[in-house]
């Protein structure tokens, strides 16, 4: 156990720490969690055999261990951009682990709860991303058993992904026989009637499961509720589907027609395979078109197919547990001193900008405890390569430095400095270029050495973006001045000048051809 921020974080196989617990059910927990070895964010799926099992004693544990270790062999066969990629798994006391990508979106569930109704191009673009994960998923051949809105993800660029294949099988004679161990497998709302009466089960259980989950996004509920999950089974076997454009008119009639046949009862009458359901879906797939730029739409793949997503580096980091009123800030403090010794950047980062609100509404945003906290969290979003994320907390720095000492406090100088340093890296030269030149007079108007040399470096930026920015003529103006000052400050050898030698000795031979 470690303590990260007054709270007990466990640390699973010595490496993964848990830090907020993101789901939980029948087959055990998942957990956002990080990798102390590689410092990156993961999921972590925890069961915990013993307790799962209940009166069944250690017949059932250690049929639940065979289940979870056959998750993870199963999981790892599958390599598809729509599922999640497996990374580690095995055993850590008690407990059988499985560590996965973390993956940043919502819920398909929170997705339709967020957008009701739910725009119907919207569902086939789900749905067909669905079918093209299925597709290789059955091709394996898997059953993923357990589809469901809160088992699939639609992530920021609008990409769909299949979670849980934690309760498929390999369709084998041994792996069916489990199935009639204990109850059915899965959720009885989206449970096909060969799959509640505990039948032959394949591709076209999944298939029904996902007639379901369009039938929800389409009217905003499943097609068969009910007070209990007997009750829910049986209307599932006996009674018909409502048909969708009753509840909703502008429903093409081939998609409702399309749900009613993957809700089939019979699976001889349900599309034959997932692409099949492709296949249909297809026609109904919006065309090539500029995307509104929303996250999470999920028809954007459809839009611009392998597009990048450009808005993909504003997304906010997911937040650990902040830590309790007892410890406040200082632990946090302490906690990030201590993961930045240990080379644990992300974690650092996700640490202050989850106790800075909390560090502002206690202390008052300019206390020189939220001003020492948003400094470090400037600085480590820099360490990290989050210069999107950084760029806001420096210009508020700045601005705050300079309301309480004037334009030329060395501070707020310095924090837009590393300010125009982040438009540089995000690909901005000409905001960068206007941010140097209204820095260049405050730094030439003092006398110290440092303060030479860093007029030094910024008059160095500026002939360089102005390169970048396709002025020649500028940019060798600005740097032939520039290698005299250096020399007479640096002495002729030093690296300096000799690199802008090297750029005026280019731009001359640019200027010859």
């Amino acid at each position: 156990m470690t303590v990260a921020g007054g709270t007990d974080h466990r640390v699973v196989a010595g490496r993964y720490e848990l830090s907020t617990l993101l789901g939980q059910g029948g087959m055990g927990q998942v957990w956002a969690a990080y990798d102390q070895r590689l410092d990156r964010r993961v999921a972590v799926k925890l069961l915990r055999p013993d307790r799962v099992a209940g009166p069944a004693g250690q017949a059932q544990t250690e049929e639940l261990r065979r289940r979870f270790t056959r998750e993870c062999r199963v999981t790892a066969q599958v390599d598809h951009p729509g599922l999640v990629t497996v990374h580690d798994a095995g055993s850590d006391g008690d407990d059988l682990y499985l560590v996965m990508s973390y993956v940043d979106g919502s819920d398909l569930g929170d997705h339709l709860a967020e957008h009701a109704p739910y725009p119907w191009q919207w569902a086939v673009a789900v749905a067909a991303q669905m079918c093209a994960v299925l597709s290789a998923v059955h091709a394996v051949p898997i059953v993923h058993r357990d589809l469901k809105p809160r088992n699939v993800m639609v992530k920021q660029d609008g990409t769909v992904t299949v979670l849980d294949l934690g309760i498929a099988s390999v369709m084998d004679t041994d792996t069916t026989r489990l199935t009639h161990t204990g109850s059915p497998i899965g959720s009885p709302s989206y449970m096909a009637p060969e799959q509640a009466m505990s039948g032959a089960v394949g591709p076209y259980t999944d298939l029904y499961a996902l007639g379901v989950v369009l039938h929800e996004l389409l009217s905003g509920d499943v097609p068969f509720s009910g007070s209990t999950a007997l009750g829910v089974l049986h209307r599932h076997l006996y009674e018909p589907p409502v048909p969708v454009r009753r509840l909703r008119p502008e429903v093409p009639d081939a998609l409702e027609s399309l749900v009613l046949r993957l809700l089939a009862k019979d699976p001889q009458h349900r599309p034959a395979s997932a692409q099949d359901v492709y296949e249909e879906l297809a026609p109904l797939l919006p065309g090539r078109a500029v995307p509104t730029g929303r996250p999470l739409d999920p028809t954007r793949p459809f839009l611009r197919p392998a597009a990048p997503w450009p808005d993909r580096a504003t997304t906010p980091a997911p937040q650990p547990r902040p830590p309790g009123p007892a410890q406040g800030v200082a632990a946090a403090v302490d906690e990030v001193k201590r993961l930045l010794g240990e080379g644990r950047i992300t974690q650092a980062v996700d640490i202050l900008g989850a106790i800075l609100p909390d560090a502002a509404a206690r202390h008052g945003e300019h206390s020189p405890v939220v001003r020492t906290l948003r400094k470090q969290y400037a600085a480590t979003l820099m360490d990290d390569g989050q210069y999107r994320r950084a760029l806001p907390e420096l210009r508020r720095l700045a601005d705050q430095r300079a309301a309480e000492s004037g334009h030329a406090d060395p501070q707020s100088l310095q924090f837009r400095y590393e300010a125009a340093q982040c438009l540089e890296q995000l690909g901005e030269p000409a905001a960068a270029l206007a941010e140097y030149r209204s820095l260049l007079p405050y730094y030439e108007n003092q006398y110290a050495t440092a303060d030479i040399r860093q007029s030094l470096e910024i008059r160095r930026r500026v002939g360089q973006l102005l390169l970048a920015l396709g002025d020649r003529p500028a940019a060798h103006d600005i740097l032939g001045r520039l290698l005299l000052d250096a020399e007479r400050v640096h002495g002729v050898g030093h690296p300096f000048p000799a690199e802008i030698r090297r750029t005026l000795h280019w731009l001359g031979q640019m200027r010859g051809q």
